[in-house]
C-alpha cells in the first residue's frame, strides 16, 4: 500500500495526558485503556502517559500506603492484559517496590507483555518537590531484573526497546528531572542507538516554565538528532499547592510537530508522524554524532536492548499526518522567509565581496539575458560593488542576441540594466554562431530548419566565449549565472558555455528561492521603484533558454516542460541529496506535499496563477526524469564547477563541499525502485 507511512520510514506517536483520580487507580487505569484504544485506532506505534500516572503524582506520603501500591500493581496487570489486542507500546508511569525501595517509574507495554521498567534516574528534591522523600533514585541500581506478577522483567534505566519489524523505531525512556539535568539518560540512550526518546513528566506549571520546557526538549532532539516526546501532568492532580497545565509536545529534530492543549479541562491526546528514516540519514551525515558515540562506548556498551514485534499493518491506508512543505528550500512562514531571503541575499553578496577584495579586480563582467538567473546575479553584483565603494558602472553587462532571443527577455534585459546604472552593451552573437555552424557544416548554415542540441551548443558557446575576453579585455572576472536546479539537472551548457565562469554567486541557489531572492528584493525598493518593477516583469516570464526560434515575441522553449516544473524538481533534488530518501518515499512525500493546491501553506508573495497541484502519475515521471539525469547524465559538470558560496540548507553539489560523487554511475537502482513501489494512482 503505497498511501502508507509505515511502509516509508514513519512511525505515529502519541501524547496522551489523561483526566486523574488522585489515590484512584483503578479509575485511572480505566482512562489509560480508553487513551490507549484512541491511540490503537489512529494507527500509533507508541503512546507515552504522564508521571505516575495510575495513582496520579500528587499522592505524597501516601505512596507509602501498602494499599496503594498494591493497588496500582493489580491495575497494572489489567493494563497488560488488555493490551494484547492494541498496536501501540504503551509507557505508563507508576511507583515500582523492590528490595525495600520504592522506585517512580515508566512501565513499558506491549500486546499482553511487560517490556521492561525503567526507573527515574534523578529526583528533585528542592523547591516544591520532595521525591527523595518517597523514592531512590534509579540511575545508580544495580538490580538488572525484577520480579512483577511472578515474571521475570528487565529493570533499569540502560534499555532500549526496538521493534524488530520497523528497525529504525527503537524507544528510550527518562522521566520528568532526568531531562532538566546536564547530562540527561536520553543522550545515552540516544547514543545507545534509541531514535525515539520518551519522557513521562508531572512538572508543575509556574510563569514561564512552560517555554523553558519547550526549550530542554526541543534542544535535547536536535542534539541527540532524535524524536522527542514530553508528557505532563494534567486535570484531576491535587492543586494543594501546585498546578498542572498538562503541556504535551513532540519534537524531532529540534522542530516542534505538535502540543496539546494547555490547561485542559478534560483527557487529551495528540499524535504525530515521526520521520524515523529522516533520523536514521542524519546520524549517519553528522560524524561528530557517531564520535561521541565512540567517546561514550563505555557507558553505551551496558545498555540492553529489548525487542519487540510492533505489527502495524502495512496492507491498509494510513495516510501521512505531517505538515509537507512543498518548497523545501523556501519557509512558508513571512517572518522565516524574510530572514532567509536576508541571509541568502548577502551570503551571495559577502562572497562575490571578498573574492573582489582577494584578487584586487574591481571590475566583473555579466551576461544579462532578462531571465531570473542572470538578473538575480546582477542584483548581488550591485549590492557587492555599493559595499566596495566600487561605482555600478564597473559592472560590465552585455545583452547577447541570438537566433531564438525574444523581444521580451531582450526589452527586459535592457530595462534592468539602465535602472541599475550599470555599463550596458548588446552583442550581437548571430554572425559569430552562423560562422561557426558554417564551419563545422551544420544543416541549419544550409538553409535547414535544423534546431538540434548542436545549434543551441554553439549559440551557448559564442555567449561565454564572448564574456570571458571581454572580462580579459577590460581586467574583469566573468559572474556566473547558473543556479543549483540546473547543476542537479544537468541543464547547462559544459565548458565554454553557461557551465563556467570565474565565480558563480549562484552556485548552490535553487530556482524557486532565486524566485523569491528577486521578489523579496523588488518588494524591498532595495535598488528602487523602477528597479522594482521591472524585476516583477523578470518574475512573470517564462523559464527558456532561448536557443529554438519562434515568433520572436515570446520565448519558444519552455526549459519545465523539458527538465520538468522546478518546484517539483526542487523538491526531488533537496529529499535525494539531504537525506538520500528512496523515490519511492520522496514521491509519497511529494505527493503528500503537491497533489492539493487547498492543503498546507503556501509561501508568502506567490502568485495564485502558480499554485499547482500535481497528480501521482506527474510526480513520478517528472522524478524519473531527476533520477536519470542527476545520477546518470550529468555528473561530470558538477565535478568541475566554478568556486560560488553555499547558501541554501540543503546543501550544494560542488565537489569540494556537500556533493562528491562518480561521474560513471548508472541510475537504474533508483528507477527500478521508483517503479516497483510507486503506482500511477494511490
Amino acid at each position: 500500500m503505497f498511501d502508507n507511512i509505515y511502509n516509508h520510514g514513519f512511525a505515529r506517536v502519541a501524547v496522551c495526558i489523561p483526566q486523574v483520580k488522585v489515590a484512584a487507580p483503578a479509575a485511572n487505569a480505566a482512562e489509560t485503556l480508553r487513551l490507549a484504544r484512541d491511540a490503537h485506532q489512529k494507527s500509533c506505534a507508541v503512546a507515552l502517559f504522564p508521571e505516575l500516572g495510575i495513582t496520579a503524582y500528587t499522592n505524597e506520603d501516601l505512596f507509602h500506603q501498602d494499599t496503594l501500591l498494591e493497588a496500582s500493581a493489580t491495575e497494572l496487570i489489567g493494563i497488560i492484559e488488555h493490551s494484547r489486542d492494541l498496536m501501540p507500546v504503551l509507557i505508563v508511569g507508576a511507583p515500582f517496590a523492590t528490595q525495600g525501595r520504592l522506585f517512580n517509574c515508566a512501565y513499558v507495554i506491549h500486546r499482553g507483555k511487560l517490556l521492561g521498567i525503567v526507573p527515574k534516574s534523578y529526583l528533585p528534591n528542592y523547591r516544591e518537590f520532595y521525591e527523595k522523600r518517597h523514592f531512590a533514585a534509579g540511575w545508580s541500581q544495580a538490580t538488572k531484573t525484577v520480579t512483577f506478577d511472578g515474571q521475570d522483567v528487565p529493570f533499569g534505566t540502560d534499555l532500549i526497546f526496538a521493534a524488530i519489524d520497523l528497525p529504525d523505531l527503537s524507544l528510550h525512556v527518562e522521566i520528568c528531572e532526568d531531562v532538566w539535568t546536564p547530562v540527561p539518560p536520553s543522550t545515552f540512550g540516544a547514543l545507545a542507538g534509541a531514535t525515539v526518546l520518551a519522557n513521562l513528566s508531572a512538572s508543575n506549571i509556574t510563569v514561564g516554565k512552560a517555554d523553558n520546557r519547550r526549550v530542554l526538549c526541543k534542544s535535547q532532539s536536535a542534539r541527540c538528532i532524535a524524536a522527542y516526546l514530553y508528557s505532563a501532568s494534567g486535570p484531576g492532580e491535587s492543586t494543594t499547592d501546585l498546578a498542572w497545565d498538562g503541556q504535551a509536545a513532540v519534537f524531532e529534530l529540534g522542530e516542534q510537530l505538535a502540543e496539546a492543549e494547555r490547561f485542559p479541562q478534560k483527557s487529551q491526546l495528540i499524535t504525530a508522524d515521526i520521520d524515523l528514516e529522516r533520523l536514521r540519514q542524519e546520524r549517519m551525515r553528522v560524524g561528530s554524532w557517531g564520535d561521541c558515540a565512540d567517546a561514550q562506548s563505555a557507558k553505551i556498551a551496558s545498555f540492553r536492548q529489548i525487542g519487540f514485534g510492533l505489527g502495524a499493518p502495512r496492507e491498509e491506508r494510513i495516510s501521512l499526518a505531517r505538515a509537507t512543505t512543498r518548497f523545501p528550500f523556501v519557509p512558508d512562514d513571512l517572518h522565516l522567509l524574510d530572514e532567509s531571503c536576508y541571509e541568502a541575499f548577502n551570503i551571495q553578496v559577502h562572497g562575490l565581496a571578498t573574492r573582489l577584495r582577494t584578487t584586487g579586480m574591481k571590475k566583473v563582467v555579466l551576461g544579462i539575458s532578462g531571465g531570473l538567473d542572470s538578473t538575480h546575479a546582477l542584483i548581488v553584483a550591485a549590492r557587492a560593488f555599493d559595499q566596495l565603494g566600487l561605482p555600478r558602472q564597473n559592472i560590465l553587462c552585455y545583452t547577447l542576441p541570438g537566433f531564438a532571443t525574444s523581444k521580451h527577455t531582450k526589452t527586459n534585459a535592457h530595462a534592468l540594466m539602465s535602472a541599475m546604472g550599470v555599463s550596458a552593451e548588446e552583442i550581437d552573437i548571430t554572425p559569430a554562431s552562423r560562422q561557426m555552424l558554417s564551419d563545422i557544416s551544420h544543416p541549419n548554415s544550409r538553409g535547414l530548419p535544423d534546431y538540434d542540441v548542436t545549434f543551441e551548443n554553439v549559440q551557448a558557446g559564442a555567449r561565454t566565449s564572448l564574456l570571458f575576453r571581454l572580462a580579459n579585455f577590460h581586467n574583469a572576472i566573468v559572474v556566473g549565472t547558473g543556479d543549483l536546479s540546473e547543476l542537479a539537472l544537468g541543464w547547462c551548457t559544459y565548458g565554454v558555455g553557461d557551465h563556467m565562469s570565474h565565480y558563480n554567486v549562484n552556485a548552490s541557489v535553487p530556482k524557486t528561492l532565486i524566485q523569491h531572492l528577486i521578489r523579496w528584493v523588488a518588494d524591498r525598493k532595495e535598488f528602487g521603484a523602477d528597479a522594482s518593477t521591472i524585476l516583477r516583469s523578470i518574475l512573470t516570464t517564462e523559464i527558456s533558454p532561448e536557443l529554438v526560434p519562434g515568433d520572436g515575441e515570446r520565448p519558444a522553449q519552455s526549459t519545465e516542460q523539458i527538465v520538468g516544473p522546478y518546484p517539483l524538481q526542487d523538491f526531488n533534488l533537496y529529499y535525494i541529496t539531504r537525506y538520500g530518501f528512496r523515490p519511492s518515499k520522496v514521491a509519497f512525500l511529494s505527493w503528500n506535499a503537491w497533489r492539493d493546491v487547498k492543503i498546507g501553506d503556501w509561501p508568502p508573495g506567490l502568485e495564485e496563477a502558480d499554485k499547482t497541484a500535481y497528480e501521482l502519475v506527474v510526480i513520478k515521471k517528472w522524478l524519473r526524469t531527476f533520477l536519470y539525469r542527476f545520477f546518470q547524465i550529468s555528473q561530470f559538470k558538477r565535478s568541475a564547477i566554478p568556486n560560488g558560496p553555499k547558501v541554501a540548507s540543503g546543501g550544494s553539489l560542488s565537489p569540494r563541499g556537500d556533493w562528491r560523487a562518480p561521474s560513471d554511475s548508472s541510475a537504474q537502482i533508483w528507477t527500478s525502485e521508483l517503479d516497483e513501489n510507486v503506482p500511477d494512482q494511490a
